[in-house]
């Protein structure tokens, strides 16, 4: 998937400090984790974590340590872990689709991703986003939603 920019994370990050102290917790953050699919116990999340709670740049940091795209490795070279023959990027597509997907049909609709959209802090009702339009733009069938081919096609023009 593609990069988050820092005002989409920062926005994220607000709406997971739901005390407003400018501090997510392990489980707020276990909780975001889980709606996209990644699980962890809170054990392992504080284990790798080393402290209760995270500021934003630290939230920044640790987004940057699990998202495969924009990692450093050794070499001070961005590395890719999903180009690796694109199993892995068809794999991940599919896991991002069942995010989406909120009632296992095989589709996304609008609803659906307004509703993914606005759990992660990306929807806000004054921007002038239409989730029925950015489903349109990649709707080649025409029938309002996005199936698995569909999302992958725009998943890929967005990441290229």
């Amino acid at each position: 998937m593609s990069r988050l920019g820092t005002g989409d994370l920062l926005r994220i990050f607000e709406n997971l400090d739901k005390n407003g102290d400018g501090q997510v917790s392990l489980e707020e953050l276990n909780w975001l984790l889980e709606k996209i699919g990644v699980h962890h116990s809170a054990d392992e999340l504080e284990s790798s974590i080393g402290k209760p709670s995270l500021d934003f740049d630290e939230f920044s940091y640790f987004y940057d340590s699990i998202s495969p795209e924009g990692t450093t490795g050794s070499d001070g070279l961005e590395s890719r872990e999903s180009d690796e023959g694109g199993a892995n990027r068809e794999a991940d597509l599919a896991e991002a689709f069942k995010v989406f997907d909120l009632n296992e049909d095989g589709f996304i609709s609008s609803d659906e991703l307004q509703s993914i959209l606005s759990r992660l802090g990306l929807w806000d009702e004054r921007s002038g986003r239409d989730c029925n339009n950015m489903i349109r733009a990649y709707d080649t069938n025409s029938d309002g939603r996005l199936d698995f081919e569909e999302f992958k096609s725009m998943m890929l023009i967005t990441i290229s």
